[in-house]
């Protein structure tokens, strides 16, 4: 998925209020619908091709999933999992403007506390705190910053990708390392030169 750096680990990047764009909800029950995207330094929400590559990968796991957007940016790719009929989100942002707009598109989208949540905040902070697993989460940090490797190791930690869960994560192509643990099995898996993009599923 092409993204870039979709926002910083840290306070540093300057954000603004002002809308820039919309993202486009591929399909579900708000197919078509648009919702606001801010005009945050870093933040490239992903485009509608490779939301649909992705979640063409995630069909079977979809349905009635519990869902963890770790490094939320935009939303989008947990506003597209709900669409899907999952059965929660949890969104995690640092950006504090960011995470008012993901705000904003729960309600604008109607969707209950009990369907979706906002997390404002730094996520490694907020994985310590949550303590129910989930069935599908999503890890798109910023790009070069290497957060994947204590995210995983957090997830892991915690217990927060339940058995037969899956966990997508994206990073950069070149440059990136991460392990993950020996009971999540790769199932999908794509490169360009830019993204590298996984899917993986936990066993047991």
């Amino acid at each position: 998925m092409k993204r870039g750096e979709k926002r910083s680990s840290t306070n540093s990047a300057a954000a603004s209020s002002k809308p820039s764009g919309t993202v486009r909800i591929i399909s579900g029950r708000f197919r078509g619908r648009k919702l606001p995207v801010l005009d945050v330094q870093g933040l490239r929400p992903t485009t509608d091709k490779n939301r649909e590559m992705l979640f063409s990968w995630l069909m079977p796991y979809t349905l009635d999933a519990r869902c963890l957007d770790a490094f939320a940016g935009s939303g989008g790719l947990g506003f597209e999992a709900l669409s899907r009929y999952g059965k929660s989100c949890t969104f995690i942002e640092l950006n504090k403007n960011a995470a008012k707009k993901v705000a904003e598109n729960i309600q604008l989208l109607g969707l209950s506390a009990q369907q979706a949540q906002i997390i404002h905040g730094n996520t490694l902070d907020a994985l310590n705190n949550l303590n129910l697993p989930y069935d599908l989460i999503f890890l798109d940090p910023s790009f070069n910053q290497n957060l994947l490797p204590q995210t995983i190791q957090l997830i892991d930690k915690n217990v927060l990708l339940s058995i037969d869960g899956v966990i997508y994560i994206e990073c950069e192509a070149q440059g990136a390392s991460y392990s993950v643990p020996e009971n999540w099995r790769l199932i999908k898996e794509k490169r360009s030169s830019q993204i590298l993009a996984r899917v993986y599923q936990r066993n047991s």
